[in-house]
């Protein structure tokens, strides 16, 4: 019989509440002297989601963890397992900003003239 773990039991029910295929879900323990580690594997579609914009619900999802193994005199931590073949851009690869002329709308003036909003706001002198 599998012995039942409150952190592990936590986070597969907090990632299959996020998820879009939550029957894919693995979690595996792992204890040594270090602590306890749970690895996370999921969907490659559901990548996206479990990790959330800027990391932001991985970050959540590790202090909840956190929290629980201190609860239970551990130290949680949590690995989330990117799967084979994932399309993750590369990290050192600059974002580049929109060009100004994408970002131009065109306004009319008091006097009728056909101007781009950045024109306009430079002349206000803001």
């Amino acid at each position: 019989m599998a012995e039942q773990h409150a952190d592990r039991d936590f986070v597969e029910y907090l990632i299959k509440q996020i998820v879009n295929n939550p029957d894919d879900v693995v979690i595996t323990r792992k204890t040594d002297e270090m602590g306890v580690l749970l690895e996370v594997k999921v969907n490659p579609n559901d990548m996206g989601l479990l990790i959330g914009r800027a990391g932001t619900t991985a970050k959540a999802i590790r202090i909840l963890t956190r929290i629980i193994g201190m609860r239970n005199n551990a130290r949680v931590n949590l690995r989330i397992i990117e799967p084979e073949g994932s399309l993750r851009q590369n990290p050192t690869e600059p974002i580049s900003a929109p060009r100004r002329s994408d970002t131009s709308v065109p306004v009319e003036d008091s006097s009728g003239k056909s101007r781009d909003i950045e024109d306009v706001v430079d002349d206000m002198r803001l």
